[in-house]
């Protein structure tokens, strides 16, 4: 596969996960915001600072008011990481390499873009229906996963889809999991409370996996939410679970065994797994839950810049007559 390809089809899927998990963070306050006592104030700061927005943000805003944080992450094109900037770059990517995408995945990513161009002309109507907008972009972008699914054949096309589709989800899932970090409770014998109880059970609806989390549990606590979020092999959106199907189509695409690897993508991605697989949650908490959600962030980061290289970065091929051309 070309690397312009494989490089396009990468980041299709990368920002359509993106897309999906910005509408679950400010699912994550709303969520928060409904459940909370009248008296509690919203908070919407620890939006932008955990997706990594915040020095962004203070350059147009002064205050993080609902309003400013959901424009600046849902409409705002001169934010890079907003939604329709990533569905107008996933349109772009898309009709680069149509070539080499179905007809199903181009008409779902067209129908999306147009859908959010219509919504940013009537951002003050999207304002009052919020948790139905941002569900309806959450189900568009699970439809478009399906499709995926349904009509791509497992070849590196597909590989290099669910490659970027599950670096970008683990990645996010501990973005999930850090917001809670970030919301201010009244004092600190409120943790542990009701109302702690509350934000954490929203970040578990946020991530599509309380129901879920209550089969394997009966009580809502942070130690259980976090093994279930970040150590589970189940469940499809824990982090564990996410680099290891990652891994596997890294594997896929560079024909490496278990147990070796061929790049520094494979070797990186494969201790970040191996880590993970022998850790605990008593381990995560001991080195304290922030800074071990820091490390993953910074370790998706590295993984990716290296997938970058091995794959999509142009290489000099040296020829038998000593001249070099670029692939």
């Amino acid at each position: 596969m070309l690397s312009r390809v494989a490089n396009s089809v990468f980041w299709i899927n990368r920002y359509m996960e993106r897309v999906e998990n910005y509408a679950r963070f400010i699912s994550v306050n709303f969520n928060l915001a409904l459940e909370q006592p009248g008296d509690f104030e919203e908070q919407w700061e620890p939006l932008i600072i955990t997706t990594g927005d915040d020095k962004n943000f203070y350059s147009y805003y002064d205050t993080p008011s609902r309003e400013s944080v959901i424009h600046f992450m849902t409409f705002d094109q001169r934010n890079p990481n907003s939604i329709q900037s990533m569905l107008f770059n996933i349109r772009e990517n898309a009709r680069t390499v149509r070539e080499s995408i179905t007809k199903e995945m181009w008409e779902h990513i067209n129908k999306m873009y147009m859908d959010i161009q219509r919504a940013s002309k009537a951002e003050n109507r999207v304002l009052n229906r919020l948790q139905d907008f941002f569900n309806d972009i959450k189900m568009g972008c699970q439809l478009f996963f399906g499709i995926v699914d349904a009509s791509m054949t497992r070849s590196e096309g597909w590989h290099f889809s669910n490659m970027g589709r599950h670096l970008e989800r683990a990645d996010k899932t501990a973005r999930i999991v850090d917001v809670k970090y970030f919301i201010l409770l009244p004092a600190v014998n409120q943790v542990g409370s009701p109302l702690d109880i509350m934000q954490w059970s929203a970040v578990l609806k946020s991530a599509s996996a309380y129901n879920m989390y209550r089969q394997h549990y009966k009580v809502i606590s942070p130690a259980n939410i976090t093994e279930f979020l970040l150590l589970d092999r189940h469940f499809p959106r824990s982090v564990l679970y996410c680099l290891r199907n990652a891994e596997n189509s890294l594997r896929e695409i560079s024909g490496t065994s278990a147990g070796s690897f061929s790049n520094t993508a494979e070797k990186k991605l494969g201790q970040l797994r191996s880590k993970m697989e022998f850790t605990d949650v008593a381990d995560i908490l001991k080195q304290g839950l922030h800074e071990y959600l820091d490390t993953i962030q910074t370790r998706c980061n590295e993984i990716s810049g290296e997938i970058h290289d091995a794959f999509f970065t142009m290489k000099p091929i040296h020829l038998q007559d000593s001249k070099m051309i670029t692939q």
